[in-house]
């Protein structure tokens, strides 16, 4: 018996030609004809989800940009009074010299390798990118592993060894071994971080139920995907802020057991990175439904095929710098130049980490729903807070900075940087096909931790110069908004036939 037609598809089947209308009802079938690969994600999984991202977003945020910088500057010593030093270049400002020998230890460049000098925070670079140039070859050797369900194997391997290597860091009072310690911790986060985000992927995978009701920037799995992962980011920066707090509670130990007290910190973040792993049991064995193991091997480079996919990844590595480049220039310009008391550093780094649990979900996710905006117009939101931060840096970096300036500062720098970070990778998961989800984690993966480390060493090199660091996020959040206006960008990928899965922006306010 024939059904009978709905109102929606008299309203929008098209009368002749392939117009715009024609290839949304193409679109609405493909969702009605596609099964759920696997069984959908359950409240269990979800929430194990969120374990794993509270477990280990404070890793590239906190452990490698501020802890191991501590740490490694403990093993430093200056061969200059660094007091005296200090009333020459600050203008006499008077500062605690636990603060100024902490500051100065940081920056001054005295860990000498083959003639040439490097500070803390540059070694600390260093180490970054060569954890980086490591992940490199590996990372494309996974891709077609993490479509084959070997996804929860690859995140507890590279979390177990990524913790492991947090715990010995005090054992070995020697500069040159940090490189390995931080490298490693690179390696797993970057490859523990492809296989978490390609995760969300499958728990939020196509629908069945066709939504010709919603035939609109939310469609069920971009609405579901960007809940996930703006929650999940809340729960990160709730891990962050423990580490954080925890870390600055250790400095204010006696000088002479700070080295231990950090170490502490650090088998404290190896034991909770640890904790993560308890994600793998709550997790689902789902897999990627792959046409072949050619195009499984090959599938890293099919990114290349997509210039919306480019135009996000792109984004993906601008939005990191440009939060990196102000949290470290911003840190450094409070320790070393403000002359604060150190409880403000504290009150600073509970604000940036925890004003984002209030703002995220009760403030940018209605908005979201209110103004109908995708995951391309929140991440030029999470921009344009990030201009207003470094431009508000740049402009009055000669000030005295009160500590109500400092909490301003943390709440809107706080709230783009997890603006940034969720909806960059919704961006990338929705961009990607079908069945090929695995290649564009991978590259998000790497890029993001590009960025992040591109935007620590700008703030290392030019530490005391807060608006050089400013201005290069400042530059960079400017670009990045370019790119997303006239880039193409796009949170709509293609199905395995090549055609369209959805309009872009334009054209699906238009229906």
């Amino acid at each position: 018996m024939k059904e009978p037609h709905t109102q929606e598809s008299l309203v929008l089947e098209p009368q002749n030609g392939d117009t715009i209308e024609t290839r949304s009802i193409r679109s609405s079938k493909s969702y009605a004809n596609e099964q759920v690969t696997g069984e959908e994600a359950s409240r269990f999984e979800v929430w194990g989800w969120y374990l794993y991202e509270f477990c280990s977003y404070f890793i590239q945020t906190v452990l490698i940009p501020v802890l191991f910088p501590l740490i490694i500057s403990q093993l430093q010593h200056l061969p200059r009074d660094p007091v005296k030093e200090w009333f020459k270049n600050h203008q006499g400002l008077v500062c605690a010299q636990k603060e100024i020998n902490l500051y100065s230890t940081l920056t001054e460049r005295s860990i000498r390798v083959s003639g040439s000098t490097f500070s803390s925070l540059e070694w600390t670079s260093i180490a970054w990118g060569a954890g980086l140039a490591l992940a490199a070859p590996i990372l494309p050797f996974i891709s077609f592993y993490i479509n084959a369900s070997f996804q929860t194997l690859i995140t507890a391997s590279s979390t177990a060894i990524g913790a492991l290597f947090c715990l010995p860091v005090g054992l070995f009072k020697t500069t040159k071994i940090f490189i390995l310690y931080i490298a490693i911790i690179v390696l797993a986060i970057t490859l523990s971080t492809a296989t978490h985000t390609h995760h969300l992927a499958l728990m939020a995978p196509t629908f069945s139920t066709p939504p010709l009701k919603r035939l609109t920037l939310f469609s069920t799995k971009q609405g579901l995907t960007s809940w996930i992962s703006l929650y999940a980011t809340v729960a990160g920066c709730l891990g962050a802020c423990i580490v954080s707090s925890f870390t600055y509670h250790m400095l204010r130990e006696p000088i002479e057991h700070e080295f231990i007290s950090l170490w502490i910190v650090s088998i404290f973040s190896g034991l909770l990175w640890l904790v993560g792993v308890l994600h793998v049991f709550t997790a689902e064995n789902r897999a990627s439904s792959v046409p072949s193991i050619l195009s499984s091997r090959l599938q890293l480079f099919t990114i290349f095929k997509y210039p919306n996919a480019i135009g996000g990844l792109v984004s993906v590595l601008l939005s990191s710098f440009t939060t990196m480049s102000i949290f470290t220039g911003g840190v450094l310009f409070i320790v070393g130049q403000l002359c604060i008391e150190p409880v403000h550093l504290l009150y600073f780094w509970l604000t940036y980490f925890l004003f984002p649990l209030l703002s995220l979900p009760l403030l940018f996710q209605p908005l979201q729903h209110l103004i109908k905006a995708n995951s391309v117009k929140m991440k030029i939101m999470g921009f344009l807070l990030s201009l207003i931060s470094s431009g508000f840096g740049f402009y009055f970096w000669e000030r005295h900075w009160k500590w109500g300036h400092l909490l301003v500062f943390g709440a809107i720098q706080g709230t783009s940087s997890g603006l940034l970070h969720s909806f960059g990778r919704v961006l990338m998961l929705d961009s990607a096909p079908r069945g090929e989800e695995g290649g564009f984690c991978v590259w998000y993966s790497w890029v993001r931790g590009v960025g992040l480390c591109g935007g620590f060493t700008v703030g290392s090199v030019v530490a005391g110069r807060v608006r050089t660091s400013f201005g290069a996020a400042f530059c960079s959040a400017i670009v990045g908004i370019v790119v997303l206006l006239f880039g193409n960008v796009s949170e709509f990928g293609v199905d395995k036939e090549g055609d369209e899965m959805a309009l872009d922006s334009k054209e699906s306010i238009s229906v």
